[in-house]
């Protein structure tokens, strides 16, 4: 047995076709059929249904298991090895909201790059519950994310706080408003994020509180989106402060302090607890927490 049978097995079970697995992996038809065919005779079982499309045989679902599992300690061993020689290097994969990305990261991540330019990084954008599920199943390294939740299984470190705001076009009928109570809003329509946001979770929570019933015109999936939206004139939104910085300063958009939404909400970094950490990551999270609030604060 050797780690390329392991490693086509793997392909197989994902591509369900012998011939598929070849191609991502370079190797002949044939090759590809004597790989799984060793495996076999050495186990003494048949891991994969011949049929179309190709599955994998109970044990062979058995065996991918223990595969996965070598091949994931073999990576680690790789990492652990590439980092002897003291140069922080390799690849990021950072999970992290829309507005994050686009407020934080390029000021964050053009100062990174500058530092390391062996380290690569990569951006997923998905909602703060979902970088908590990515970071804990591995599929990012680190996320920064708003940090409503604690879950024994990942370590957090608070960067900032943010707030959320009520936001409006400098013609909607409330822009002239500085101030206004949250029960103001009960028939004013708002554009809102989805249901699965984490600032939709508290803007929620603060109308159950209040026993406001919203009148919600739209949700959309990103702060951005939102945004647009409101500057548009299609009604008033609720999204982060930090999101809105540019807005404010070129007029597009007002803002009107809402005293119940005035809650502070930390945002910081995500790893999952006890994960080997590379050299490249333990540099970006130095560094990440290294920096001052107001880095993660400006309105360039």
């Amino acid at each position: 047995m050797n780690l390329n049978q392991l490693e086509t097995l793997l392909t197989i079970s994902k591509t369900m076709s012998f011939r598929k697995a070849g191609e991502l992996l370079n190797l002949t038809q044939p090759a590809v059929s004597a790989q799984i065919k060793s495996l076999e005779d050495e186990f003494g079982t048949l891991l994969v249904d011949r049929n179309q499309p190709v599955t994998l045989t109970d044990a062979g679902e058995l065996f991918l298991e223990h595969a996965e599992r070598i091949l994931a300690i073999v990576g680690e061993l790789k990492l652990k090895l590439a980092d002897m020689d003291n140069t922080p290097q390799g690849l990021i994969r950072l999970g992290t909201t829309t507005s994050i990305a686009m407020q934080i990261l390029p000021r964050v991540l053009s100062y990174f790059k500058n530092q390391y330019p062996q380290i690569k990084t990569t951006i997923h954008s998905m909602t703060s519950s979902q970088i908590m599920t990515s970071v804990e199943n591995g599929s990012v390294d680190i996320g920064i994310g708003y940090l409503f939740e604690k879950t024994p299984s990942l370590v957090t470190s608070v960067l900032y706080y943010d707030t959320f705001e009520l936001v409006v076009s400098p013609d909607h009928p409330l822009a002239d408003n500085k101030r206004l109570p949250v029960s103001a809003l009960q028939d004013v329509p708002l554009i809102l994020l989805s249901p699965e946001t984490a600032g939709r979770r508290f803007v929620d929570s603060v109308f159950d509180k209040h026993k406001l019933v919203p009148q919600i015109v739209m949700e959309l999936s990103s702060s951005e989106e939102v945004k647009r939206m409101a500057e548009l004139n299609m009604g008033a939104a609720i999204v982060s402060k930090l999101s809105i910085a540019n807005e404010l300063r070129m007029g597009t958009l007002r803002m009107i302090q809402i005293a119940e939404l005035e809650s502070s909400h930390p945002v910081g970094v995500i790893v999952k607890s006890g994960r080997y950490l590379n050299s490249a990551m333990k540099q970006f999270l130095s560094d990440l927490k290294g920096m001052p609030e107001t880095q993660f604060l400006g309105t360039e």
